[in-house]
């Protein structure tokens, strides 16, 4: 799928102690406080500027007042937990630390982690739109009242997926997974199109028309890279070198544009329009299919939507496309026909073009 590996999955679990020296330090300087039961709790009226990511209006709080569940009515908030005292509830589950016997609330955890291997300052931060508010406005609180520095410089935050119009989820049955998917025999290249089709602040909705949509997109990209690579002559034409540069500024552009992919496909697909047509007019030479190659590999750097490498056909199916070849040059239709639905069966589609037969896997 294309997709790196993070370096490091941490575990809140090993990093009890992390979350214990922030809390500490927000003890001292009066920004957390101490609950008679032993819970401790960050004062969200000594930070001047909370709400400032999701705009949640802050409530006027009584001396002490605090929410022992994190629960929050619509977008007022009010003080929330660091550590939650042990109180024999909670299916033993605690640690002895310095500053009791409990375990620590939900957002200490991610500040604690972050920090320690992404530094008290760093560039970006994502998740999904439903912990703008309160996690990640909680994680800014309680960060930047611990270093006095700036959490985190940008946030992007993800729109929901939805299947078939409906929120996924495992009561309606349409609860999928990526190995569902491509047990179902869907392509990794179309569902990974698919899901970058549209811009990551708007909801995708995936439907069986979307993936074959995507399919279809991903295997014309793909018969545009092997239709040039198969470009033998040496004709030039001067408007290939602007277009290539007119296309790649603007899919620059869009990306620099918050993200914004589906402008980016949009200009891709233009200029794949416009090059088939120079192709089909024989105006476009070797010398220039390279540069336009080279061009779609710098997109697919961003895409990783293209075949990584050209496939090979074992030789069983080589034979059978050879035997077809041969009655065909033999007049034999019936018996060429009959290989090409044999060679269908197997996953191989065959395209007559004027430069001999093309194959790709169905």
């Amino acid at each position: 799928m294309s997709i790196d590996k993070a370096d490091i999955f941490p575990k809140a679990t090993e990093h009890i102690n992390g979350m214990i020296k922030i809390i500490k330090k927000l003890l001292k300087n009066g920004t957390a406080y101490k609950s008679e039961e032993g819970s401790v709790y960050y004062d969200i009226s000594k930070f001047k500027e909370y709400g400032k990511l999701s705009h949640a209006k802050i409530m006027s709080l009584k001396e002490g007042a605090r929410v022992k569940q994190d629960s929050y009515e619509k977008e007022e908030a009010k003080d929330f937990a660091l550590w939650k005292s042990y109180d024999g509830e909670d299916d033993n589950i605690f640690w002895e630390t310095e500053i009791g016997k409990g375990r620590p609330g939900w957002h200490i955890e991610c500040s604690a982690m972050s920090m320690k291997y992404l530094g008290e300052h760093f560039d970006i931060h994502a998740g999904g739109v439903d912990l703008v508010f309160p996690h990640h406005e909680n994680e800014i609180a309680q960060s930047e009242a611990f270093t006095g520095k700036k959490f985190v410089n940008y946030w992007f935050h993800n729109e929901h997926l939805l299947v078939d119009g409906h929120k996924m989820s495992k009561s309606l049955g349409n609860f999928y997974t990526l190995r569902d998917l491509l047990q179902k025999g869907y392509n990794p290249k179309a569902i990974r199109y698919l899901l970058l089709s549209v811009h990551y602040r708007q909801q995708l909705n995936f439907t069986e028309e979307s993936i074959k949509a995507a399919e279809n997109a991903v295997q014309r990209l793909n018969d545009f890279m092997i239709k040039l690579k198969e470009i033998k002559n040496e004709a030039k034409n001067n408007k290939i070198e602007k277009l290539i540069l007119k296309t790649k500024n603007q899919f620059e552009e869009a990306m620099d544009d918050d993200l914004n992919i589906s402008i980016a496909l949009s200009h891709v697909f233009e200029f794949v329009k416009e090059i088939n047509t120079l192709m089909m007019e024989i105006k476009i030479g070797r010398n220039d299919a390279k540069k336009i190659i080279s061009l779609m590999e710098d997109f697919d750097n961003v895409l990783a939507v293209l075949e990584e490498k050209e496939e090979k056909l074992n030789p069983e199916l080589k034979k059978l496309i050879a035997e077809r070849e041969k009655s065909r040059k033999e007049k034999d239709y019936d018996k060429a026909d009959e290989i090409r639905q044999q060679l269908r069966e197997k996953g191989i589609i065959l395209e007559d073009t004027k430069d001999g037969v093309r194959w790709k896997k169905s």
